[in-house]
């Protein structure tokens, strides 16, 4: 099951990386073809939700590798299935129905919360 912890763990921590790193490098412009909704929110929120997914990202790892504080990561995967949550309610309320995604996201995010809690 530790294996299992990792291999989720690791892409989802690889994939919020890379999300948040280009929420905070990129223009809005440069963002816009990717993710339709950055129009609707202000460029603070948006480097912001971008910290958070690093952040998120770190505590995935960095908790059950360095053995302080395990159940960390547990919270880590709960914020992101909170994070996936909010994201599904902003595409339906500005008429994006693409979710598939975020579906996918939430359902990954919650399998390694299930994982964490047996490290």
């Amino acid at each position: 099951m530790n294996i299992v912890y990792w291999l989720v763990a690791g892409l989802l921590a690889l994939f919020y990386v890379y999300a948040g790193t280009l929420k905070l490098a990129r223009s809005r412009d440069q963002l816009r073809p990717m993710m339709a909704w950055v129009d609707r929110t202000p460029l603070p929120a948006l480097r912001a939700l971008g910290t958070v997914e690093i952040l998120g990202a770190a505590g995935l790892i960095l908790p059950p590798m360095t053995g302080v504080a395990p159940p960390l990561a547990m919270a880590a995967a709960g914020g992101f299935v909170l994070l996936q949550a909010g994201a599904i309610a902003v595409h339906l309320t500005g008429g994006d129905r693409r979710i598939a995604l975020n579906i996918a996201l939430t359902a990954t995010a919650a399998a390694a919360a299930w994982l964490a809690s047996g490290l």
